[in-house]
């Protein structure tokens, strides 16, 4: 019976160490311009710069705003270039290649009642 317990709890453990986090989460959703997977990471309120638009918005809005440029940029390739993983923040920066240009993504992600939520997100012009 205890035997059973140790594989039980080693399984368990192993699927935890290798469960995908917030930062693949989201890596994986700006490749695929999912802006709703993308959404669900956002604090309840965003420091959100997309193109021109530039402000704190509401998780609905940002949504909003973040779909919107998906469904006018179609994203071809996403590559992190730069990230940070320390234990309660987080951030990366990549080049995000769409049919109607290239961009510079940046987020930074904070730990919140031990999730980590995206606190600031950016699409901008890469400047070359």
């Amino acid at each position: 019976m205890h035997f059973k317990l140790l594989i039980a709890y080693f399984l368990f453990s192993f699927s935890l160490l290798s469960a995908p986090g917030a930062m693949d989460d989201i890596v994986n959703a700006v490749k695929a311009g999912n802006s709703k997977a993308i959404s669900t990471y956002f604090t309840d309120n965003v420091d959100l710069k997309v193109l021109q638009q530039e402000d704190v918005y509401s998780k609905a809005q940002a949504e909003l705003i973040v779909k919107d440029f998906f469904s006018k940029h179609a994203v071809k390739s996403f590559n992190i270039d730069h990230k940070s993983t320390k234990t309660d923040s987080q951030f990366a920066i990549g080049k995000l290649e769409t049919s109607n240009g290239k961009f510079r993504v940046y987020f930074l992600l904070k730990k919140s009642a031990d999730k980590f939520k995206i606190q600031q997100f950016r699409i901008e012009p890469e400047n070359e």
